[in-house]
């Protein structure tokens, strides 16, 4: 592959084959906002009018646009050419996510859509190539639309409050890859720690009828265990017993290398690699538990937008650098905030050890068929991220964003609230799943997670004064503009997290009209010295609630104009990181 190109990594880590062709670099492009392209047949594959480095979002000036505009219609189109011996199987085309409907062409031939902003997708393009040059054209609508899973892309497109610039289009890696016409489709990967066993289900895209598996798993350069599947059907496991097994956590984030192998009469018709790691997750007496041992989860809430790129990561190199920047700061979890982010993240956080709370990016506006956009995005990104060791729990929903009457006791709201819960556990029964980050919880939710940014330690402890004598939980928020349970909803014995603490915002030099509204709801600072001080006082405060077991500071980065991040925008640290982890240790260590 050419390392000019950007992204030039293998972009999708758990599912890996030797031979790709990237994608990324410059392609045709144009707006196209009367939604004239279709009526005029620019899908025939024509040049397109202006050029755009994929996979920066127009918007963002790693683009080489840097239009912060909104135009809901954008076309991408360029030509590229197969290699010949690929042409005897099929030629996938993958996009890591383009945001949000997406309609593709080859050599002027439909040849699929999608709907969704943040999950992977793909299409055979085998049949409609041609000798020489092939044309890819892409038309993707990207309207303000409220009730379309968006995260913190503002529905206005202009950054306010807690919301920034948008990123409409293509915001991954794009890439060909050829396979055979059967083949390994998808791995599943359960790894039972309390037994020393790596289950792997492995799904092919081949008929029901006899095929065979092999599948090996290794330790560096050792093989250490094998296992196999004869006449197996197109979903098969296969079980591997591991030797002297080694578990995997923050500390020591060892992993497997897995090898299968898919045969039909002693030939190899197909092999994929990937990876796994031993460990396990649960909740007993109030306490998040891994490996079978209390953890006090310290987080850190990491939103992933960059100034130059905003959604997409600028470079491996990035992703990898922001895991090393949370753990040097001495957290051991990340909750990654409103977004599904770049499976190369997830890669490096279990590479060097960081747990994970994996969570959707929501809508802002409800109905039924929002209700529908969010659950089937929600199901597409478990099944991507359910094998990730790092992953330790889920967030289908954040502040009750896109749900906006469950403060009014919605039946409705109330009910899909809990179906995205059930739809989670029926996808991975493994992992705790928060129902509402923040507030109005229902009674299913694994672990009460609140968002309380009360600024210091002396106000943290009289507003838990009554729970720390034994007695409930105050009722409402920290603001008191909102319940801790929805309606009819009460307190089950669950761990209690408070996932959104701290927040100081850095005060710029504007007069006080002029500043943010979100101002008038966190704390402010001035010099590092006062960031440092109150930090210090805010983790002794917490580390006094002993009912407590878990928190996740806001946030990792600046982002625009919420400038409250432990590192500015483009990654400078604002007060000493060894000084935090050594707080960090001090406090929040796990009982023995």
């Amino acid at each position: 592959m050419d390392p000019s190109l950007p992204r030039p990594e293998y972009p999708r880590p758990k599912l890996t084959r030797p031979e790709w062709l990237n994608l990324n670099g410059p392609w045709e492009f144009a707006f196209d906002d009367s939604d004239a392209g279709r009526t005029e047949g620019w899908s025939d594959g024509r040049a397109l009018p202006q050029q755009i480095i994929v996979p920066f979002p127009y918007q963002s000036d790693r683009s080489g646009i840097g239009d912060r505009g909104i135009h809901p219609i954008v076309w991408y189109s360029r030509s590229v050419e197969v290699p010949e011996t690929w042409r005897d199987g099929s030629v996938l085309l993958h996009f890591g996510a383009v945001d949000y409907r997406t309609t593709v062409w080859v050599n002027g031939r439909e040849v699929g859509h999608n709907r969704g902003g943040h999950t992977p997708f793909s299409f055979d393009i085998a049949r409609y190539l041609q000798a020489g040059a092939n044309r890819i054209t892409l038309r993707v609508e990207d309207r303000q639309d409220a009730h379309q899973p968006r995260g913190k892309q503002a529905s206005s497109g202009l950054p306010s409050g807690i919301d920034y610039y948008c990123t409409t289009g293509v915001w991954q890696t794009v890439w060909l890859e050829p396979a055979p016409a059967l083949r390994i489709d998808q791995l599943q990967t359960d790894a039972c720690a309390d037994e020393d066993i790596i289950r792997v289900r492995v799904f092919l895209h081949a008929p029901s009828t006899s095929w065979d598996l092999e599948v090996e798993a290794s330790d560096g350069e050792t093989i250490v265990a094998r296992g196999s599947r004869t006449g197996a059907g197109a979903v098969a496991d296969v079980r591997l017993e591991i030797p002297d097994a080694k578990r995997w956590s923050p500390e020591t984030p060892h992993l497997y290398s897995l090898r299968v192998r898919l045969l039909r009469n002693g030939e190899i018709l197909d092999e994929v690699g990937s990876y796994t790691g031993l460990r396990t997750v649960g909740l007993e007496q109030g306490r998040f538990v891994l490996n079978g041992k209390p953890t006090y989860l310290a987080m850190i809430l990491d939103q992933g937008y960059w100034p130059e790129s905003y959604l997409a990561a600028p470079s491996d190199e990035a992703l990898k650098a922001d895991v090393e920047w949370i753990k040097r700061f001495g957290f051991n979890g990340a909750r990654k905030h409103q977004k599904i982010e770049d499976p190369r993240w997830l890669y490096w956080c279990d590479r060097l050890g960081l747990l994970v709370w994996g969570e959707m990016p929501n809508a802002r506006a409800w109905t039924s068929e929002a209700e529908e956009l969010l659950l089937a995005e929600w199901e597409r990104a478990v099944r991507r991220d359910r094998d990730h060791p790092c992953v330790v729990a889920w967030v289908p929903v954040n502040e009750s964003m896109g749900l906006p009457d469950l403060r009014d006791s919605h039946p409705g709201q109330h009910a899909f609230l809990e179906r995205m819960v059930a739809a989670t556990r029926q996808l991975d029964p493994t992992r705790p799943v928060i129902d509402n980050d923040g507030w109005e919880h229902t009674d299913v939710t694994d672990i009460l997670a609140i968002h309380d940014y009360t600024p210091s330690a002396a106000a943290l402890r009289e507003r838990y004064r009554e729970t720390l004598a034994g007695g409930p939980l105050p009722p409402r928020t920290w603001t008191g503009s909102r319940a801790i349970f929805a309606s009819g909803s009460r307190y089950q014995g669950q761990p209690i997290m408070l996932t959104e603490v701290g927040g100081f915002l850095l005060v710029p030099d504007l007069p006080p009209d002029q500043l943010d509204r979100l101002y008038r709801v966190y704390d402010s600072f001035r010099t590092p010295e006062e960031l440092l001080r109150k930090y210090h006082d805010l983790m002794e405060g917490l580390a006094q609630l002993s009912f407590v077991s878990g928190f996740c500071y806001t946030q990792l980065t600046d982002i625009e104009q919420e400038i409250n991040g432990l590192l500015t925008y483009d990654r400078r640290p604002k007060i000493d990181p060894d000084q935090v982890a050594a707080l960090h240790r001090r406090l929040f260590r796990a009982p023995e």
